[in-house]
C-alpha cells in the first residue's frame, strides 16, 4: 500500500508544474521566475535521471521521468519568455 500511494505520489506532484507554465504562457512574460533556478533546477534532474532510468525503485523512477518532462516545459517557456 505505501508503495502505491508513493508511485500516484511521485506520478502526481509534477503535474503542479502545469499551473505555471499557464501562468507564464498567460502573461507572456517569465521575469518573476529566477532563471538560474530554473536552470539549476533542470540541470540536477538532467543529472539525477541516467540514476533513476537504471534504479529499481519505481517510485524514483516514475517521479524522476514525469517530473523531467514537465519541468523541462516550465524551463522551456521561462527561457522563451524572457
Amino acid at each position: 500500500m505505501i508503495k502505491i500511494i508513493g508511485i500516484i505520489a511521485a506520478i502526481v506532484l509534477p503535474f503542479f508544474n502545469i499551473p505555471l507554465i499557464v501562468r507564464i504562457q498567460r502573461r507572456k512574460s517569465s521575469k518573476d521566475i529566477s532563471l538560474y533556478w530554473v536552470i539549476g533546477v533542470w540541470v540536477c534532474l538532467v543529472l539525477m535521471f541516467p540514476s533513476a532510468l537504471v534504479s529499481s525503485d519505481i517510485v524514483f523512477k516514475s517521479f524522476s521521468i514525469v517530473n523531467i518532462i514537465l519541468f523541462s516545459l516550465v524551463a522551456i517557456q521561462t527561457i522563451r519568455f524572457r
